[in-house]
């Protein structure tokens, strides 16, 4: 009796040590997988965020070295600078153009779509392809082929079916002609990503509301605003942030589009703060100005975002 006792302890206990191993060699496995992207991650962007926010604090040229302490000099310096504040008030300008023009593209061709039946996969794939598009390509194409200037360029040769002279679509002017080539760049990057987004929205409505809605005679424009954009909210506020966000961070089109080899791109008639921040880093080698400048444009994208937030009710319970 003793000795089938203590087999039925050994047997007993044995499930338990295996469990107990399934567990260590889960933890180790876990460890083992996302150690790199971990140690990846906090190398080089806490690291590298917390090393640029000491830079902000000291006088670095031509050396990413800490040392020379000026405290918030550099801050003040560049909010100082009118070419600073001028890219400020010209990124303020598109994103009060670009966010709503996308938004209502956006918005107009997701409720196109929707309402197609068959071939809606092909019109969603077929509009959700530039988005996959990179921006230095892309403004390339714009740049060398259809705005080029050149009297053979596509935008020149549709102007010439109507009878206009070629014109230089890149240099600064009056009218300024270069905001045409930025906003539809960016129309044609964008709107696709965001009509997927919409769709999604769409989809996630029940069938059942529309059709309770038209039976009370809701249709068409009622049908629109009554029921299906006040469902949409949550959509709209997220693509709205999105967008403000985007917008902010705008750089790759507007440094390759105006960018002129080894002349940079200081002649350029429109700079937003990133291009500004990059000559500076870059091209003078103040790694504490442009780093300053980062932090800046980092707390103004924040403090939009937070806004927008406020007046949307973003994040709030039961949102």
């Amino acid at each position: 009796m003793n000795a089938v006792k203590a087999v039925n302890a050994v047997n007993a206990v044995k499930p338990v040590n295996r469990a107990a191993g399934a567990g260590r060699s889960g933890r180790l496995a876990f460890v083992l997988l996302t150690a790199p992207v971990l140690i990846g991650l906090g190398v080089f962007k806490y690291v590298a965020i917390g090393w640029s926010f000491l830079l902000s604090l000291s006088d670095a040229r031509g050396t990413i070295a800490l040392g020379h302490w000026v405290g918030l000099d550099n801050y003040r310096t560049l909010l100082s600078d009118p070419a600073f504040r001028g890219s400020l008030v010209q990124i303020l300008l598109f994103t009060a153009f670009i966010v709503p023009v996308t938004f209502a593209a956006s918005l107009g061709l997701a409720l196109l779509v929707h309402r197609i039946r068959r071939g809606r996969a092909l019109l969603r794939t077929t509009f959700l392809i530039p988005a996959a598009v990179s921006y230095v390509a892309a403004s390339l194409l714009w740049k060398m082929c259809l705005f080029n200037g050149l009297p053979a360029g596509v935008a020149n040769t549709i102007a010439g079916w109507f009878g206009a002279e070629p014109v230089a679509w890149l240099q600064g002017g009056s009218p300024p002609l270069y905001w045409i080539v930025l906003v539809s760049l960016r129309l044609w990057l964008q709107v696709g990503f965001y009509m997927v987004l919409f769709l999604a929205g769409l989809q996630a409505i029940p069938r059942e509301v529309h059709e309770a809605a038209a039976l009370d005679g809701a249709t068409g424009r009622r049908l629109l605003t009554r029921i299906t954009l006040p469902m949409l909210r949550n959509t709209s506020v997220a693509v709205l942030m999105l967008l403000f966000i985007a917008a902010f961070q705008a750089f790759d089109e507007f440094y390759n589009l105006f960018n002129s080899g080894l002349s940079g791109t200081g002649t350029a008639p429109v700079q937003t703060p990133l291009v500004h921040l990059y000559n500076i880093a870059m091209g003078s080698q103040n790694y504490g100005l442009g780093s300053a400048g980062a932090f800046v444009l980092t707390a103004l994208i924040v403090g939009v975002t937070l806004v927008q937030g406020r007046f949307t009710g973003f994040g709030r319970s039961g949102e």
